[in-house]
């Protein structure tokens, strides 16, 4: 550990569910193993992950409280464990990263780790993000909304020159489960895809990851703010008001537009539900074609209720998406700096995190990043 870092750092804590963060003096954290790197967090991404956690909500809880959040960060290496892994070694003081949540310590020895074919989770070198003994940045252990924390070397991305940490932090989580998503729909360029929940954080990100890549990108939203900040992208994208147009009328207008006779043969191929909401699922389900595919990556409480005569008799695939793999995420990062994703946010200093989630639940779309430059 470099002499000159503090002994001491400003964190906000969560000190009981349901209850506001505390802004507190803890400990500095210290690298424990050959993997580890501590970063000085620059940008920290608010998920709705993070509410879910401070509810009570989420599984697996933290193991004890008081805790840090925040699952999606970015900021630089400044120090390494005393006897770094090769990995780890491949990042030096000064390097500015990107952090994801998942997964920290995986253990490269459970049937996920060792076994997993998945192309989207898993990474060569037996390291998976559904590792079954792996903890998770901001949700098991400690995160980013304090201005240092202990990362693992091979869960973590370099940031194109281009990006800063307050663009980088949103797509840690947002932007790599969104592009996760599109690439479980195993789409042809040309096909279509809707993205129901279209201007919140996830949502406003897989419109345009979507469009350059290629395919026919329908988006759909059911509140002012999101709707008015998915038009204002312009990313050529249809944007429908699901609270005034219905998903039957949709389907019937593609079908025309594609020269379709049948209504099993019109809509989209592909249909990616972000919001939590039952209405919101059933109305991604209704503008699938048959054998379309509808990614769940939202996990309300209660779950979603589906209709077994949308799986037996229109073939239709549920499949679920978490987030991605180090080689997704990094790819991810490429695709964005090239493209020139545009990460719609608005930022907070670290001691108004608690204003921050309150214009959280306002829903008015896009990402709020708590950014530690600003002292205010």
């Amino acid at each position: 550990m470099a002499a000159s870092l503090p002994k001491t750092m400003l964190a906000q804590v969560l000190v009981d569910f349901g209850k506001p963060y505390e802004l507190r003096s803890v400990p500095l954290p210290v690298p424990s193993g050959p993997h580890d790197l501590l970063v000085k967090v620059e940008a920290a991404s608010y998920c709705h992950t993070d509410y879910v956690l401070a509810q009570g909500q989420m599984f697996p809880l933290p193991k004890q409280l008081p805790h840090i959040g925040c699952h999606e960060f970015a900021g630089t290496i400044v120090a390494h464990f005393e006897n770094p892994s090769s990995r780890a070694s491949e990042f030096k003081p000064g390097d500015k990263v990107g952090v994801p949540g998942r997964a920290f310590h995986a253990c490269g020895r459970c049937f996920e780790c060792h076994g997993s074919k998945d192309p989207v989770a898993h990474d060569d070198g037996n390291y998976s993000v559904h590792c079954l003994e792996a903890e998770n940045n901001g949700l098991s252990r400690d995160g980013g909304f304090a201005e240092y924390a202990v990362v693992d070397a091979r869960q973590i991305a370099p940031l194109p020159s281009s990006m800063t940490p307050v663009e980088a932090a949103p797509l840690m989580c947002a932007g790599l489960t969104i592009f996760s998503a599109l690439k479980r729909a195993k789409l042809q360029a040309g096909e279509r895809v809707g993205i129901i929940g279209a201007g919140g954080g996830l949502g406003h990100l897989g419109l345009q990851y979507a469009l350059k890549m290629g395919y026919k990108v329908l988006g759909v939203d059911a509140a002012d703010a999101p709707l008015a900040l998915a038009n204002d992208l312009n990313t050529g994208a249809r944007i429908v008001d699901a609270r005034r147009e219905k998903a039957a009328d949709i389907v019937q207008q593609l079908g025309l537009e594609d020269g379709k006779k049948y209504t099993a043969e019109m809509g989209v191929d592909a249909a990616i539900i972000l919001p939590e909401s039952q209405l919101a699922f059933d109305f991604g389900m209704a503008l699938l074609k048959a054998h379309g595919k509808c990614i769940i990556v939202s996990f309300p409480e209660h779950g979603f209720h589906f209709s077994a005569r949308d799986i037996v008799f229109r073939d239709i695939s549920i499949i679920g998406s978490l987030v991605g793999s180090n080689k997704m995420l990094r790819e991810m990062l490429a695709f964005s700096a090239v493209h020139r994703i545009q990460v719609i946010s608005r930022t907070f200093s670290l001691c108004r995190l608690n204003e921050l989630v309150e214009e959280y639940h306002k829903g008015e779309g896009g990402k709020l990043v708590v950014d530690m430059s600003r002292n205010q």
